[in-house]
């Protein structure tokens, strides 16, 4: 049974940084691709960042230049280094497979920007 549990978030200030991680159990996490989503009260759930089995990354337009996912093959974990952050990166953020299993979403972790 595949297990991801997100941690990390927490209120931050306009321009602060913080990073995720995705602890994955009952899967390894480099033999797939992974992504982070986002979701914001009244809003979607959106595509952050995604990388591939082999480490090929990609970015949503809006958080370009200023997040960076990662992963740590030895701690079968998946990272977003977030740095810049604005209000609008308020969100619940979640990591699964790319593209995304239905069974595989988490509790996620919640990040604020506010000052």
């Amino acid at each position: 049974q595949v297990q991801l549990v997100e941690s990390g978030g927490g209120l931050v200030q306009p321009g602060g940084s913080l990073r995720l991680s995705c602890a994955a159990s009952g899967m390894i996490v480099s033999r797939y691709s992974m992504g982070w989503y986002r979701q914001a009260p009244g809003k979607l759930r959106e595509l952050v960042a995604t990388i591939s089995g082999r480490a090929d990354t990609t970015y949503a337009d809006s958080v370009k230049g200023r997040f960076t996912i990662s992963r740590d093959n030895a701690k079968n974990t998946v990272y977003l280094q977030m740095d810049s952050l604005k209000p609008e990166d308020t969100a619940v953020y979640y990591c699964n497979r790319y593209p995304s299993r239905a069974n595989y979403w988490g509790q996620g972790t919640q990040v604020t920007v506010s000052s």
